[in-house]
């Protein structure tokens, strides 16, 4: 427990000056509070024996001080945790995002069982791509769960022991029996509670979060393929699927329910004996003689009954705590799957990542069967030229190349931008979405890119023009639309080199071509003339103009076709042969 603790500490990269400064204004907040009870009792106590006014003044005005300081300590201990929790997330979601964009998880597609629910039987250290689902409850929930121990758990764990301390303290001045009984109440409120909270967490958590991410994900199919699944006559059995698994959940959830009920009674138990054991000392000790010289006088009677109700505000919150550290555990140890060479995680097969790939000098073929899938090998060069094309098979690894090439599984190449086939289209204006590539774009700019692109029809029938809101994103357009408003965005983008990925999917036959043949011809006017594109297609025109062309064999061979006529640099290129990036 202790090394999960300490590696949420260092994924959340917390402030050790930040979360003392939360800790000493909750020490403050219910140290008031401790306070205030103690100095209320006696100051009850000694009105009793109506002394004149003037004696009472001091504590008068320091039971509101302690009044009013309870409050204002408490607001400021919530903004300070709040503002470590936040930052915390904000720094744990940025390291996961890009533990994400490193890792190529993705690329694996592991042999399973088409009727097994369990994607378990996959090789031993292969790893097993996520699902969506998968993904929005390690990148959402997940996170949450982790930010919430700062609020949750480090905070009032250490004003809680610090309080329990001092009212342990306060009390064996007044008599030691008493303090011990206190001691013990608030152990069982502390420990125990606690202790039987995160049993009844730790069991739902193992039954409860594997149901409700399997939930999350088949709703999500359900939500993206309905369509597909009706067409099918599937529809019915995946509606039953994600109810199935909901049902597990609660039932998992009721189980646990019965360790959580002790949880919550533990806490008022140990009160009620800490104040009897204390009432019960307080009067064998007060006695006949209570009050007289050397005796324990009415004041400190009263405080040794009611300050152990005050006692329990600190440890009232472990319980809970207990329950959100169990859950951010398991949180953690799902976020590990992120981290390369974890058992269940992203690492590369080893013997994978030592393949590299076989070049014969005659066509320059290279094997990418293994190498398109690991991060560490070999890759074929970016060929020289202004239009270069990319064929092949689908899993052949053509878009693998492509990210290889933009530095997505390494370091990022400047002015080198990957355009993915399934790019997302987000429910904002059409102008928005473009802007996507370039903060700065103008709705003039935007137009001239949609209508370059074929979507002049489209767009004269928009009721606001390229501010007209796409609403549900994807949804509101066709498929083709939707591959032409993707390809206007990369134009419209800064970069230098282009590498799209199908971007003349879903189009019909003849103009799809045409598209295709515009992109590959330098003279067309689609693309400037200094700027490098690459295609990647599976329909590649007869009459292309393009300079070179990769083609990958469905066993992963790569042979590089060049043309036969000046490249942009001055010279000539000869057929079957690979050069680096361009850099002219």
């Amino acid at each position: 427990m202790f090394d999960d603790l300490r590696r949420m500490w260092t994924l959340l990269e917390l402030s050790r000056g930040r979360v003392a400064v939360a800790i000493g204004w909750g020490v403050l907040a219910l140290g008031s509070g401790l306070g205030l009870a103690a100095l209320a009792a006696w100051l009850i106590a000694r009105a009793w024996q109506m002394p004149p006014v003037l004696d009472l003044s001091i504590a008068v005005v320091a039971v509101r001080a302690l009044g009013i300081s309870r409050g204002l300590c408490r607001y400021l201990e919530r903004l300070a945790t709040h503002d470590v929790a936040l930052r915390a997330m904000m720094t744990a979601r940025t390291t996961v995002y890009r533990t994400l964009a490193r890792s190529d998880f993705w690329l694996r597609r592991p042999q399973v069982s088409p009727s097994a629910d369990d994607r378990s039987d996959a090789p031993a250290g292969e790893m097993k791509p996520p699902r969506r689902g998968d993904l929005l409850v390690r990148v959402s929930s997940d996170i949450d769960d982790l930010g919430a121990v700062v609020v949750r758990v480090f905070v009032p764990v250490a004003v809680a022991l610090v309080l329990s301390v001092a009212a342990v303290a306060l009390l064996a001045t007044i008599s030691p029996p008493a303090a011990a009984i206190l001691a013990g109440a608030l152990a069982l409120s502390g420990v125990v509670a606690p202790w039987l909270s995160a049993a009844a967490a730790s069991e739902a958590e193992r039954a409860v979060r594997a149901d409700r991410a399997e939930f999350t994900a088949r709703a999500l199919t359900v939500l993206d393929h309905a369509a597909e699944l009706r067409v099918a006559g599937r529809l019915d059995a995946a509606l039953g699927a994600a109810a199935a698994a909901s049902r597990r959940a609660v039932t998992a959830e009721d189980r646990a329910a019965w360790r959580s009920a002790w949880s919550a009674a533990a806490t008022p138990l140990s009160i009620g004996v800490a104040v009897l054991g204390a009432l019960l000392i307080g009067i064998t000790v007060y006695g006949p003689d209570g009050g007289t010289t050397g005796a324990m006088t009415p004041m400190a009677l009263v405080v040794l009954v009611l300050l152990p109700l005050s006692a329990f505000e600190a440890v009232g919150p472990l319980p809970a705590a207990a329950q959100a550290l169990t859950t951010a555990r398991a949180a953690l140890h799902r976020l590990d799957d992120f981290e390369p060479g974890s058992p269940t995680g992203t690492a590369t097969n080893s013997s994978a990542s030592q393949v590299g790939y076989e070049s014969q000098q005659e066509g320059r073929r290279t094997n990418l069967a293994d190498s398109a899938r690991a991060l560490g090998a070999r890759v074929p060069e970016l060929p020289r030229g202004r239009r270069i094309v990319v064929a092949g098979p689908s899993g052949a690894g053509k878009t693998t190349l492509l990210m290889k090439w933009a530095g997505m599984f390494d370091t990022p190449r400047p002015g080198v931008t990957f355009f993915a086939e399934d790019a997302h289209l987000f429910g904002t204006s059409v102008l928005e979405n473009l802007r996507v590539a370039r903060g700065d774009l103008t709705a003039e700019e935007a137009e001239k890119a949609l209508r370059t692109v074929g979507l002049a029809d489209w767009l004269d029938g928009l009721p606001e023009g390229v501010h007209t809101d796409l609403a549900g994103g994807a949804a509101a357009v066709s498929g083709g639309q939707r591959r032409r408003i993707l390809l206007a965005r990369a134009l419209v983008s800064p970069a230098r080199v282009l590498l799209l990925d199908e971007p003349t999917e879903h189009l019909e036959a003849a103009p799809g071509a045409q598209l295709l043949r515009d992109l590959l011809d330098v003279d067309s006017g689609l693309v400037e003339t200094d700027r490098i594109v690459v295609v990647v297609t599976h329909q590649l025109p007869e009459d292309h103009q393009a300079d070179a062309v990769l083609r990958i064999t469905a066993s992963g061979l790569v042979a590089t076709e060049f043309a036969a006529r000046a490249t942009p640099c001055g010279g000539t290129d000869s057929a079957h042969r690979e050069i680096p990036l361009p850099s002219c």
